[in-house]
C-alpha cells in the first residue's frame, strides 16, 4: 500500500450515542474525518472517548446516531461475513496494548499474513512478499517476522500491531492510546512512523489519547469531550493556544510542567482531570 492514496471518502459520525443502563457514556457525538486526515480526541476517563471509537468500528452497538464510511452507514448490524470483513478493511484499530491484541503463540509474520489471508485474496508467495513489505514500512525484518511477540520489545510490538492494521488497506486508522504504555524515547520514533505512514498512505487518523504533547504533535483537529458530549473542537494550535471551554482549560492547566502547582489547582476548586489529562 505504499505510495498510495486513498479516494476522497469521509468518515462521517452524526448524532452518536450509547448508555449503559443509567449512564450515558456517549450522547451526541458528530464530527468529520477526509482520508489523510487526523483528529484527536482527548477527555478524562470516562468521558467517552473509547466507547466513541469502539462504536466505530463494530465493537459497540451505537443506541443512536449514525457511522458512514463514503456514505454507507455502518451502524446497523452486518448482513453476513463479506460485509462484517468490508467495514473491517475500512477502519481498523491499534490498541494501547499490543500484546493482548497479538496471539502470543504465533510468530509474528504469521500475525500479519493472517490479516491478508481475510482480506486481501492472493497467493502464497504474494502473501509472504507483502509481508516483508508491511513489516519493512514499519521498521523491521525478518528477525521480528519470525519471532513470536513475548521476544520483541513493546515498541517492537506496537509496530506489528501497525503493520497488521496497515495490511487489511483501511481508509481510516484508529489509535486508542497507542503510544501510552511506551517509553518516551519510543513514543517518539512510534510518533514519527506514524506521521510517515499517513503522508505516504493517505490513511485517515483518530487518535483518542489523554497526551497533550501527543495530540500536539500528530493531529491536525482536537475534540475535547466531557461526560460524553463535544465541549470544544477545532485546529490542533488554536484549541490548544487558545481554548475557548474552561474544561480544555483545566485540561491544558493540569499537564503537568515546570512551574505547575496541582496544590493551587486543589484549592481553586480545579481538580486535575483522571489520567492527568
Amino acid at each position: 500500500m505504499s505510495g498510495t492514496t486513498h479516494d476522497t471518502e469521509e468518515l462521517v459520525v452524526e448524532g452518536l450515542r450509547k448508555r449503559y443502563g443509567d449512564h450515558m457514556a456517549v450522547d451526541d457525538v458528530s464530527f468529520t474525518l477526509a482520508p489523510g486526515a487526523s483528529l484527536g480526541i482527548v477527555g478524562e476517563s470516562g468521558s467517552g472517548k473509547t466507547t466513541t471509537v469502539r462504536m466505530l468500528v463494530g465493537l459497540e452497538r451505537p443506541d443512536g446516531g449514525t457511522v458512514r464510511v463514503g456514505g454507507r452507514d455502518r451502524s446497523a448490524p452486518a448482513r453476513g461475513r463479506a460485509e462484517r470483513l468490508a467495514r473491517a478493511r475500512e477502519i481498523q484499530m491499534v490498541f494501547q496494548d499490543p500484546y493482548l491484541s497479538l496471539d502470543p503463540r504465533v510468530p509474528v509474520g504469521r500475525c500479519v499474513e493472517e490479516v491478508l489471508r481475510l482480506h486481501v485474496p492472493t497467493d502464497a508467495a504474494a502473501r509472504r512478499a507483502r509481508v516483508a513489505e508491511l513489516l519493512d514500512q514499519v521498521g523491521l525484518g525478518e528477525r521480528e517476522a519470525a519471532a513470536l511477540p513475548g521476544r520483541l520489545s513493546g515498541g517492537q510490538r506496537q509496530r506489528v500491531a501497525i503493520a497488521r492494521a496497515l495490511a487489511a488497506e483501511p481508509r481510516f486508522l484508529v489509535l486508542d492510546e497507542a503510544v501510552a504504555a511506551l517509553d518516551v524515547s519510543i513514543q517518539a520514533q512510534v510518533l514519527e512512523l506514524l506521521g510517515r505512514i499517513r503522508r505516504e498512505t493517505g490513511i485517515g487518523f483518530l487518535f483518542v489519547t489523554h497526551d497533550l504533547a501527543v495530540v500536539r504533535h500528530i493531529t491536525d483537529e482536537v475534540m475535547v469531550l466531557k461526560q460524553g458530549r463535544v465541549v470544544e473542537r477545532g485546529t490542533t494550535s488554536a484549541l490548544l493556544d487558545a481554548p475557548a471551554d474552561p474544561y480544555t482549560r483545566l485540561l491544558l492547566d493540569s499537564v503537568p510542567r515546570r512551574g505547575w502547582n496541582p496544590a493551587a489547582l486543589a484549592s481553586a476548586g480545579r481538580r486535575p482531570p483522571k489520567d492527568g489529562v
